[in-house]
C-alpha cells in the first residue's frame, strides 16, 4: 500500500441514483464489473483503510469486505450526510472522498490533494480541472463533523457552498478524462466505448 499515513479512503454510494432509474449505481455493471469495483482498485492503494457510505446494505456491497457506513443524518441530506457518518467512524486525521462513479479517477488523487492542503495550511483540498471544480474528489480534515451538523441544520445541502465556508485549497489536474462521472444510462454507454475492458 502506498504510504498514505492516516488516511481513511471514503466511496460516496449513499445517493438515490434518480439519474439512473433508481438502480444502486455503485452496481450497475461497466464492462460485466460494478462500478464500486472500479473506483475500490484505484482508490484503495492510496489509503489506509476504507469506508463504503451507502444506505443500502445490498449483499454485493458487502461482500467487498469494507464497513458499510449509513447515513445518520436522515433524510438524503446528500454527500455531505455520507462524509458526516464516516467522519464519526474513521480513526485517522485525514479523509479521502471520491464518488462510486468515477471509474479512471487518478491514481495519485490522494498524495496530491494531501500535499495540497498540507502545503496551504488549509482543511480541505479538492479537484480542479481546467473545465470546473470537483467537488466530489477531495480529502480533509477529521475535525469538520460539527461544522457539517452546523450546516445542515441551517437548511444548507451543497458540498461546494460548504466547502466554501472551510479554509479550502483547489488543487489543479490536467486529465479531465480521470473525473468521468456516470451518472445516466448515455454516461455508461458513452464510458463502455472508451474505456478498456478490465484485465
Amino acid at each position: 500500500m502506498a504510504d498514505q499515513k492516516g488516511i481513511t479512503g471514503i466511496i460516496l454510494a449513499g445517493g438515490k441514483s434518480a439519474r439512473m432509474g433508481g438502480n444502486d449505481k455503485a452496481l450497475v455493471p461497466l464492462h460485466g464489473k460494478p462500478m464500486i469495483e472500479w473506483v475500490i482498485e484505484r482508490l484503495w492503494p492510496q489509503v489506509d483503510a476504507l469506508f463504503i457510505n451507502s444506505n443500502s446494505l445490498a449483499p454485493q456491497l458487502m461482500a467487498h469486505g469494507y464497513p458499510i457506513i449509513a447515513d445518520q443524518i436522515t433524510g438524503y441530506a446528500g454527500p455531505l450526510a455520507g462524509l458526516h457518518a464516516c467522519m464519526m467512524n474513521a480513526a485517522t486525521p485525514l479523509l479521502a472522498c471520491v464518488p462510486c462513479d468515477a471509474p479512471t479517477l487518478p491514481l495519485d488523487l490522494v498524495e496530491r490533494l494531501r500535499t495540497g492542503m498540507m502545503d496551504a495550511g488549509a482543511d480541505i483540498a479538492v479537484a480542479h480541472t481546467a473545465s470546473s471544480l470537483q467537488p466530489t474528489f477531495f480529502v480533509c480534515r477529521n475535525t469538520l463533523g460539527k461544522s457539517i451538523e452546523d450546516y445542515l441544520a441551517k437548511g444548507g445541502y451543497a458540498l461546494r457552498r460548504w466547502m466554501t465556508q472551510q479554509h479550502c485549497v483547489d488543487v489543479n489536474f490536467t486529465d479531465e478524462s480521470a473525473f468521468i462521472n456516470i451518472n445516466s444510462p448515455q454516461d455508461l454507454a458513452d464510458a463502455e466505448s472508451k474505456l478498456p475492458l478490465p484485465t
